[in-house]
């Protein structure tokens, strides 16, 4: 995708639940066209998307802003999105092995990073330590 980043604006607000427990500050805020379908029935909006500095195992998440401004119904049991177009309804099928490989990269990464977090608290509370009680008589 070609991202320019001088569309990128400042952008301050808090978001939270992409890392379980953890609150992220995006970098900006940017405004892209997001298509549906195909080239004879189609459906494309304009959509604000936070820029964000880490990692996880989505690429762009659609909440609720996005359902309402397409006027979609999602089935989350069938991995289904259909909303109106031109010419008809359009239907976009998800994938049920992909969903979960990505859930299953999500929490292994909250656990990494929850894991890193324990570890270096452990290692500063180390330091203070006198070394003296370290020797063992």
């Amino acid at each position: 995708m070609d991202f320019n980043f001088k569309r990128l604006q400042l952008y301050e607000e808090p978001f939270y639940s992409i890392i379980p427990g953890k609150g992220s500050y995006p970098i900006g805020q940017v405004v892209l066209p997001v298509t549906f379908g195909t080239p004879a029935n189609y459906r494309t909006e304009h959509l604000t998307f936070e820029v964000a500095n880490f990692k996880t195992s989505y690429h762009a998440i659609f909440g609720r802003p996005m359902l309402v401004r397409f006027m979609a119904i999602l089935n989350h049991t069938y991995l289904v999105l259909k909303m109106l177009a031109p010419n008809n309804v359009l239907s976009i099928y998800g994938d049920v092995e992909t969903s979960y490989k990505c859930d299953m990269e999500a929490v292994q990464l909250a656990e990494a990073l929850e894991y890193s977090a324990n570890a270096t608290a452990m290692l500063a509370e180390a330091q203070k330590v006198d070394k003296n009680q370290l020797m063992i008589p």
